[in-house]
């Protein structure tokens, strides 16, 4: 449980972003919005001076005429002067709010207007510039019109357990309840087709938590070259044997997709649509670990073992997915067996929920 705790904190890590402790006077404040106020000018002077070179661009190829892009040049200033004139009586509202009321916490985000998809993100310490990141520095990005590619963090948790030859999973000597898996990586999404967003090839990496509780009291034991179950000496408050795993998963996801296009750039979106992912997955063990909680004479003890156990090094398997946007159920099976050499082959199995973030 703590391990899972772990890793949910650094998934919530990852996507917190940065913020400013602190509390500056509203003096520094004004300073820094009259700053502000200087810089919109200079942006939208800047995308209007990208707006003029797409327009003459497009008169170059023929598309207009000088009729049409002397127009297009004219309603494209007159906008331009519109948004700084609007943008700038904002500031000044928000000048006055703070000389009020003596300060208040301001926003540190502006919105540009050259697309409503990216905006500017300015950062002030001590009611000086610190960094940002704005629409000016766009023509440098080379953001491009179809974007093919696309990440997500990936979590996978629910129960697991193992298919044993000759048993079925009522007879499993692993409680059903109690044995859990968690999963947590990254993947990438590329679309196969140029023009249709269909189907999907997902890739990345996963780590591996696979843990399985045994019944009545028992645990793990090497016998010779075999891994058994044993009755304990004592009354076990918890058994418990985790096999930690670093896999590559690859799927080819089937599903639709809304379209958005612009004039700038067209993008394909999966938020709550039907998506189904069929593929596997190769890797390596990590390590194997057990532990054992028990009380004896009226003392509590707990045990940590981290031994081979005789588990498989490499690991591969088949997985799949389906469900509605970002939450989808999620099935694994491995096709190695879980313990080397064993009379009877053992097959780790994990049924649960598969989160996309």
């Amino acid at each position: 449980m703590r391990t899972i705790t772990f890793y949910l904190a650094l998934v919530f890590f990852l996507l917190i972003s940065q913020s400013i402790v602190g509390q500056e006077d509203y003096q520094k404040k004004i300073e820094a919005l009259k700053i502000e106020k200087k810089r919109i000018t200079e942006q939208e002077k800047k995308a209007l001076k990208l707006e003029v070179k797409e327009i003459n661009e497009r008169l170059d190829k023929g598309e207009l005429s000088e009729t049409e892009a002397k127009l297009l040049k004219e309603e494209a200033a007159k906008r331009r002067a519109l948004n700084i004139e609007n943008r700038v009586a904002i500031i000044d509202n928000r000048i006055s709010l703070l000389e009020r009321d003596e300060g208040e916490l301001l926003s540190l985000s502006e919105v540009d207007s050259i697309e409503k998809d990216f905006g500017d993100i300015d950062v002030y310490i001590d009611g000086e510039y610190a960094f940002g990141v704005n629409s000016n520095d766009w023509q440098d990005w080379d953001t491009k019109y179809d974007r093919r590619t696309y990440s997500d963090i990936i979590i996978t948790f629910g129960l697991n357990n193992a298919i044993i030859e000759g048993k079925s999973l009522d007879d499993s000597p692993y409680k059903i309840g109690g044995s859990k898996f968690f999963e947590i990586g990254w993947q990438w999404r590329t679309r196969v087709f140029d023009n249709s967003n269909w189907l999907r090839f997902n890739y990345g990496f996963l780590f591996q938590f696979n843990g399985l509780k045994p019944t009545e009291n028992r645990y793990f034991v090497m016998d010779g070259n075999q891994v058994v179950l044993e009755e304990f000496e004592y009354d076990l408050d918890k058994s418990k044997l985790r096999m930690d795993n670093l896999v590559f998963p690859i799927h080819f996801e089937m599903g639709a997709s809304k379209v958005k296009k612009t004039e700038h750039r067209i993008r394909y979106y999966t938020k709550h649509k039907f998506r189904v992912g069929l593929g596997g997955y190769a890797g390596f063990n990590l390590g194997t670990r057990q532990k054992l909680k028990y009380s004896r004479d009226g003392n509590k003890f707990k045990d940590k073992l981290k031994r081979d156990y005789n588990t498989s090094n490499f690991i591969y398997g088949l997985s799949g997915y389906m469900g509605f946007g970002d939450v989808q159920l999620y099935l694994k099976y491995d096709l190695n067996p879980i313990f080397k050499n064993a009379e009877v082959e053992q097959n780790n199995v994990s049924l649960g929920l598969r989160l996309s973030i």
